[in-house]
């Protein structure tokens, strides 16, 4: 699972510097994801292999578009 973790932690680094610029904590920003704050905590230590659809409400409650959450990730 060599790349598969690679990702997972790249998008999750990804996802927790985008939430600390909006100055919002893990739980706070996983209450507006409508999300568990435990769950978001294993998606941003790449723990989590994410589902499309809670990718894109990241991406929507972020106020940024997928393509723009994915790059560089």
């Amino acid at each position: 699972m060599g790349e598969a973790d690679d990702i997972l932690a790249r998008f999750g680094r990804k996802v927790r510097k985008l939430r600390q610029a909006k100055g919002l904590s893990q739980e706070a920003f996983a209450a507006e994801c409508g999300m568990d704050r435990t769950y978001m905590g294993g998606i941003e230590r790449g723990e989590r292999n994410v589902a499309l659809r809670n990718i894109e409400l990241i991406a929507r409650t972020l106020g940024i578009t997928l393509s723009e959450l994915m790059k560089s990730v």
